[in-house]
């Protein structure tokens, strides 16, 4: 456990990053509950790694979600309906994940869907160099679906109250607080409730990043 600067903590995330030896693009997974900070830690950690020469590819779950027509079967504020309905983890590891991997021929595709117009989407398809990373930030990532398929996993934590109070900030286009708090005291935070005692995420992730504090992160290396 260590604390530093964000900076500090960010330059500790590259040197993770760098260390990872292997013969395809690092899939480098950024894991957290919602309104922890994992988008901005990834945005950031890849202007260090472009700095640094790499080729950095962003994605994040949010473009892989199921069209909204059949993320709610149980309701809008279900938890277990945040858990099974909303990703496609099928299309999330067709069109990047396994290209990226292990005997892929490294043509990806970043998206598959478009949050804001609820349509599906289909980038032209890319072809990554060996050396690139992959920085993929998004909730539930070390679920079965999808753990096998990291070559370094991250975890950002903050208490789950602060979440709350940092989504009110984040979610002003809602229409209210009360709406937010709802969405967020039902379906989000009781859906990582269920995914901790399923899961246990933390317990299969490489480092820990403790963002209650965003300009001074602790970092945390998981022995495995």
């Amino acid at each position: 456990m260590g604390q530093g600067s964000r900076d500090e903590v960010l330059g500790r995330l590259a040197e993770a990053v760098g260390s990872v030896t292997v013969a395809h693009p690092t899939r480098v997974a950024i894991d957290g509950p919602p309104a922890t900070g994992k988008t901005t830690l990834a945005d950031e950690l890849a202007v260090v790694l472009r700095t640094q020469g790499r080729t950095v590819i962003r994605a994040t779950i949010d473009d892989f979600l199921f069209p909204r027509a059949q993320r709610y079967p149980r309701g809008e504020y279900s938890a277990e309906g945040c858990y099974f309905d909303t990703h496609d983890y099928e299309a999330l590891n067709r069109v990047l994940l396994d290209p990226l991997g292990p005997g892929g021929d490294r043509r990806f595709q970043h998206a598959v869907y478009d949050r804001t117009a609820d349509t599906a989407l289909s980038p032209p398809v890319t072809t990554a160099p060996t050396d690139a990373v992959l920085l993929f930030d998004g909730v539930f990532l070390m679920r079965p679906e999808l753990v096998d398929r990291w070559d370094l996993r991250i975890f950002v934590s903050t208490a789950l109250e602060k979440t709350v109070d940092r989504a009110v900030i984040r979610e002003r286009r809602v229409p209210s607080r009360a709406e937010v708090e709802r969405r967020w005291r039902e379906r989000y935070i009781p859906s990582q409730q269920f995914y901790f005692a399923t899961v246990r995420p933390t317990d299969r992730v490489d480092i820990i990043v403790h963002n209650d504090e965003p300009q001074q992160p602790v970092w945390e290396t998981r022995k495995h």
